[in-house]
């Protein structure tokens, strides 16, 4: 979980063929920043929605030309929402890969967890994470683990998209702290609770693997595989007592919100940055809170990449180490997207504003969140898990 803190494995910086923050008798990355002698071009991929580009172009590079180089031209494309965007960019980079190219046209690349395995497999992507002098704040379990594909030292989380409990504070009183104490309540009060299955949203998706979770006490095994038959074994009997829960079955992660706003219903997951997004509109009931009751909720992370045989290294290592300093995180990914930041949260605290430490934090401190933070399961696992709910 995101509690478990790990040393990063250093790297011996080689002249040759990688990222180096430290030169080879030449002037380092940092040097090259405080000389102001980074230049040229980086092409940054980013898999999304159109918010993604948004991300890109309209806030973080601002800062980046302000605070580390306006010498640096920087050049985004968007690649498509879902994972399909995330496959894009792999076919993209694998293309160029067998066409023998000398440089790839990509420097540094967003994508979803679901791609790694290809990405590494296929040995296009740089074990760039050891060199950024923002490492110290990426502690977080998919920083390691990729739907059982280890990944450390290839990435760092962007943001989580994170799952909680939305509740009606003046129907409850205090935020539930543990997923026995959630489930209790949904026992005494019932058709008050609601979750959209395991088909119309992921928010649903995410409250049925928490909850499994909790109740076999398997996550470390889930979220790594390899995939053993005894822990899936597990699974039918929790996942009947989840549904013999009398509760409300909503129309997708919108319609879970919606209920909630109307008074339909008092309790639900829900996705952090969509919840916030509608409180800040005006669409959500300001009574309405959050809580992530122990031992957690899974949720996912966008991660930043670079790619190997890029056109700009010295550059591409600045970039993707400022997506993960204070600044970046506190300012553009928590205060103007209502994401949780990739790194840890109490690294953020001292640059977002009082209202947003009110808004995400409240209930939701930084040492809940990085405890009771999860991942999905390992793919494997994860396929037989929905169709498990589906069947039982």
């Amino acid at each position: 979980m995101f509690s478990k803190k790990r040393m990063l494995t250093a790297l011996t910086a080689l002249c040759l063929g990688t990222l180096v923050l430290a030169g080879c008798g030449g002037n380092s990355v940092e040097e090259k920043k405080e000389k102001g002698a980074l230049g040229g071009t980086i092409n940054i991929a980013t898999a999304g929605d159109t918010n993604m580009v948004e991300f890109f172009k309209r806030d973080v590079n601002a800062l980046f030309t302000e605070r580390i180089s306006k010498d640096v031209k920087l050049n985004v494309v968007g690649t498509g929402p879902g994972d399909a965007g995330s496959v894009a960019i792999y076919n993209k980079l694998k293309a160029q890969k067998d066409a023998n190219k000398e440089k790839y046209d990509i420097d540094v690349a967003i994508v979803h967890q679901s791609i790694m395995k290809q990405l590494i497999e296929a040995d296009l992507i740089e074990k760039w994470l050891p060199m950024a002098t923002n490492k110290s704040g990426i502690i977080s379990d998919d920083s390691i683990n990729a739907l059982g594909q280890n990944v450390e030292g290839y990435v760092a989380p962007l943001f989580h998209s994170q799952v909680a409990i939305a509740f009606n504070s003046e129907k409850i009183n205090k935020p539930f702290a543990t997923i026995d104490e959630l489930e209790g309540w949904i026992k005494a009060n019932p058709n008050r609770f609601g979750y959209n299955g395991i088909k119309n949203g992921a928010s649903g998706v995410a409250f049925v693997t928490g909850y499994v979770y909790a109740k076999t006490g398997d996550y470390d095994k889930m979220s790594r595989g390899p995939v053993d038959q005894a822990v899936e074994d597990k699974w039918v009997p929790v996942i009947k007592e989840l549904k013999a829960l009398p509760v409300v079955y909503t129309n997708g992660n919108n319609g879970t919100l919606d209920m909630l706003n109307r008074g339909e219903i008092d309790a639900g997951p829900v996705w952090v940055d969509m919840f916030n997004t509608w409180l800040a509109e005006g669409r959500m009931n300001k009574n309405v809170q959050l809580a992530l009751p122990a031992p957690g909720f899974p949720g996912q992370p966008m991660y930043v990449v670079i790619i190997k045989k890029n056109q700009n290294k010295d550059a591409a290592l600045a970039y993707a180490d400022y997506l993960i300093s204070p600044e970046v995180q506190g300012k553009v990914v928590v205060e103007k997207f209502n994401w949780y930041p990739g790194i840890d949260a109490g690294k953020v605290m001292s640059v977002v504003s009082d209202a947003t430490k009110e808004a995400l934090f409240k209930n939701i401190t930084p040492e809940i969140l990085n405890k009771n933070g999860q991942s999905f399961p390992f793919d494997s696992y994860f396929k037989d898990l929905k169709d498990a709910y589906e069947k039982n």
